[in-house]
């Protein structure tokens, strides 16, 4: 493997058109996980993941998995679940317990990358109004449970998925098409979703080129942030 730069104290990153093609995608090693270099990387379309027993890694994979909000799909086992009512979801109301789910998920989502080290790290972001949280509820006898969410950082008017979780039949994807009609209706542009999955794929992502991912956050991560103190404040119940 050709030897990778290795980040130091200053905050700066290799052209992404310079990240390895075997593994796919790996750009640059080292550095921190400060709220400062992340905001940095993001607006490049970097991102880190990496295990325990490794230095930190910073990817940016080409083709980029990418889902536009307005091409949601909504499948008729999916449009069932939502008419049903079954769940409530609320938005940035239990962060940590969105991430540490997803951190203890297995399969596709990858969740064991999501270290200790990362998880302190974007409950920084998120006290600073950078990393959002959407929870999936579901009422039991004795309450209400969390069985479903996803966790992203919102720049501009790009929101750039991190990971999701479910104990729940449909829990996530409840929480994953809340929030793509909400970004529609803040005219967000993309959400980000990174690695291809089919999970994903069946909400409708998509997979473009590099050229065309590099215009969209060009275009879109200088826009003005969007005021997510208010949304989803209160649970919401039934269908969209």
């Amino acid at each position: 493997m050709t030897e990778l730069p290795w980040l130091e104290d200053e905050i700066w990153f290799p052209p992404v058109d310079e990240a390895l093609d075997d593994p796919a995608g790996l750009l640059a090693a080292g550095g921190d996980l400060s709220p400062e270099r992340l905001f940095y990387a993001y607006q490049r379309g970097i991102f880190p993941w990496f295990e325990d027993d490794q230095p930190i890694l910073w990817w940016s994979p080409s083709p980029r998995t990418v889902l536009f909000p307005e091409k949601i799909h909504i499948s008729r086992s999916l449009q069932k679940t939502l008419r049903q009512g079954r769940y409530n979801v609320t938005i940035n109301q239990d962060f940590e317990s969105v991430i540490r789910a997803c951190a203890e998920s297995r399969g596709e989502q990858h969740g064991t990358w999501i270290t200790e080290e990362m998880i302190e790290a974007y409950q920084r972001l998120h006290h600073l109004g950078h990393a959002h949280s959407v929870e999936t509820w579901r009422q039991t006898d004795s309450g209400v449970e969390l069985v479903g969410g996803l966790y992203g950082i919102a720049i501009g008017k790009i929101f750039f998925g991190e990971s999701m979780f479910s104990r729940a039949n449909d829990a996530s994807k409840v929480a994953y098409v809340h929030l793509a009609k909400q970004l529609h209706e803040w005219d967000f542009a993309v959400i980000d979703c990174q690695m291809a999955s089919s999970h994903l794929f069946s909400l409708g992502a998509e997979e473009i080129g590099s050229e065309q991912w590099q215009q969209l956050l060009q275009d879109y991560t200088k826009a003005s942030d969007t005021n997510w103190g208010d949304a989803f404040k209160k649970l919401l119940i039934g269908s969209l």
